[in-house]
């Protein structure tokens, strides 16, 4: 079997489902190119005796030829099979093939990318919940249903209210890389880049296995950015197109609001969005941005002691932060096009902005570096706008702890010691002052930085910091 990199607590749920006595349905759902086909492809390898995955916006004619190619390539039939007429007979003609075998040893059906199988009123689900409560139920078997679209696969599958009502046994959310598991991935070919190189990749591709395939061995993190994201042949130059209509179906809302949130760093809240996009503020914004969360492209989150109204949308996905604010605009400056790009302010801005967001996502690796993993905590912003008579503040990360304290975290990337200016420590000592006061919390207060490569030694970080990361908290 090829070895595959992390995904340990996904492994020990398809692990249980094979050990079962019974029979099991399993749920896979993940965003293009996250790697559910090579997981269920690999883990369950010569078990699979039926595998089929839908053709993308093709009519239910060719999705039914398309099973009918893979029922006949599983058969070893020398003779083509008749395509079924509709989903039912295709579903019957399954079970045939399966009773034919020995199903002494447990044996899986993989049905992947079931949103395009499932076409317009094609009666895909019909055939499905009869497939497996007619038949599939009583026998030795896993059947796994896969797809991308996340917010149709929990809504039409996995809260089906029909036939597969309660039918799944087994879920799994599949999501990219964490940044540990991105470095063991690399290791696992070969490619022995430091954690600094590591994360600058990630900000720019995010843990998405398909695009770090992409990454060559002897070509430092800005060499590969350039060749994956920018020559005219790379893997990423045009990928922005594809991936939302590969999710959505009018994916031009969904972009419409990820474009809206790239432009502003704290995010937007339902209110602003509304705005930003001329989206109705009811259904059609709260099905779009139900079905981005799902998806993993954005994330929500409450500022400091604010009500349910108040909440933030913030765009998180690596890849579409940075095309838009790179790649779209320079798909033809030449050669060596991140080399200059990497040199502006604009390189400074974003990398701040992407360091955050990767914080942001892996907190959990920052509790267990504090040591604070059994201390119940909440994750959240703060931000209080300035006017003529006192200054505003913002902190992108503050994580309100049950042990009387809040922890305000300043997020710095670097290439090397990040050094605290006079200005920045009267400015810091000025936030942390504004957020007392607005928030009049009683709780202690520590100010925590999280840094590339530490902070250098000076007056201002021995009077102002309390304690400091380093990327290597996040692995």
């Amino acid at each position: 079997m090829q070895k595959i990199t992390g995904r340990k607590a996904e492994l020990k749920i398809l692990q249980k489902a094979l050990d079962s006595d019974k029979a099991e349905m399993i749920s896979v759902i993940g965003r293009r190119r996250v790697g559910k086909t090579f997981l269920i492809d690999t883990f369950f390898a010569e078990r699979v005796v039926f595998s089929v995955t839908g053709i993308q916006n093709a009519p239910i004619k060719e999705q039914l030829t398309n099973f009918a190619f893979e029922m006949q390539r599983y058969t070893k039939s020398a003779i083509p099979l008749k395509v079924p007429k509709d989903w039912m007979e295709a579903f019957i003609l399954l079970i045939n093939y399966l009773e034919s075998l020995d199903l002494s040893e447990k044996k899986t059906v993989f049905l992947d990318e079931l949103p395009w199988l499932s076409t317009h009123k094609s009666g895909f689900l019909r055939g499905l919940s009869f497939f497996w409560n007619s038949w599939a139920v009583k026998k030795n078997i896993v059947v796994v249903i896969c797809g991308s679209a996340a917010s149709w696969m929990i809504k039409k599958v996995v809260n089906h209210r029909g036939g597969l009502h309660n039918r799944i046994t087994k879920n799994i959310i599949l999501d990219p890389f964490s940044l540990s598991e991105t470095e063991e991935y690399l290791r696992s070919k070969n490619l022995n880049f430091d954690r600094y190189h590591i994360v600058q990749m990630y900000m720019a591709m995010g843990g998405i296995p398909h695009y770090l395939e992409a990454v060559e061995k002897g070509e430092s993190a800005v060499e590969n950015i350039n060749r994956i994201c920018f020559s005219r042949t790379g893997l990423l130059r045009t990928e922005f197109d594809k991936l939302y209509p590969a999710l959505f179906s009018n994916a031009e809302k969904h972009i419409e609001i990820i474009r809206a949130l790239a432009k502003k760093r704290q995010g937007l809240t339902r209110r602003e969005l509304n705005a930003a996009t001329n989206l109705s503020e009811g259904g059609t914004l709260s099905r779009i941005t139900e079905e981005l969360l799902h998806s993993g492209f954005i994330s929500e989150y409450y500022p400091f002691g604010k009500k349910k109204k108040d909440k933030l949308y913030r765009l998180t996905d690596e890849y579409s932060l940075f095309y838009l604010k790179f790649i779209e605009k320079n798909t033809y400056q030449g050669e060596d096009t991140w080399n200059h790009l990497s040199q502006t302010q604009a390189f400074k801005t974003w990398s701040g902005y992407a360091f955050e967001n990767i914080c942001l996502k892996h907190i959990g690796s920052i509790k267990r570096a504090l040591g604070i993993t059994g201390i119940y905590s909440e994750l959240s912003s703060f931000y209080k706008r300035g006017n003529t008579e006192e200054k505003g503040a913002q902190i992108d990360l503050v994580l309100d702890r049950n042990d009387q304290t809040v922890n305000l975290f300043e997020v710095k990337f670097s290439n090397s010691l990040y050094s605290i200016s006079k200005a920045e420590f009267e400015n810091l000592s000025k936030k942390i002052s504004v957020f007392k006061d607005a928030t009049d919390t009683k709780k202690q207060v520590f100010l925590y930085f999280i840094t590339t490569f530490g902070l250098a030694s000076n007056q201002y970080r021995s009077a102002l910091v309390d304690k400091e990361l380093t990327l290597d908290s996040l692995f």
